[in-house]
């Protein structure tokens, strides 16, 4: 099929562990940036992981700080998420962050 640009968003309404991203069967997924923006006026964390196919969890972020109404670019390098892998981010606090990710995915 190629190379298609995506993008996908997520309003964190839980504090629980929530997929950002799954990359499908035979597809590479190559992200250019993720983007943390906290619309509170109280700061808060967010934890990045990715899940392998074997379910180990790799923690790529773990409790970063995120201040009050600001934004926060993630990435410095592209994240290459294999078939199969999962990206899954999770807000200290419900209803305060959206996440964006930017990415290419290869098939």
């Amino acid at each position: 099929m190629g190379n298609i640009y995506k993008n996908v968003k997520l309003d964190l309404s839980a504090n629980t562990a929530t997929t950002l991203y799954t990359s499908p069967t035979a597809t590479v997924g190559i992200f250019s940036s993720i983007i943390v923006s906290n619309d509170s006026g109280s700061a808060d964390t967010i934890t990045l992981t990715i899940t392998n196919v074997s379910n180990a969890v790799f923690s790529l972020f773990k409790v970063l700080p995120v201040g009050a109404n600001t934004s926060l670019e993630l990435l410095t390098r592209s994240l290459v998420v294999n078939e199969g892998e999962i990206l899954k981010v999770t807000a200290a606090t419900a209803d305060r962050l959206h996440v964006v990710g930017s990415f290419l995915e290869i098939n």
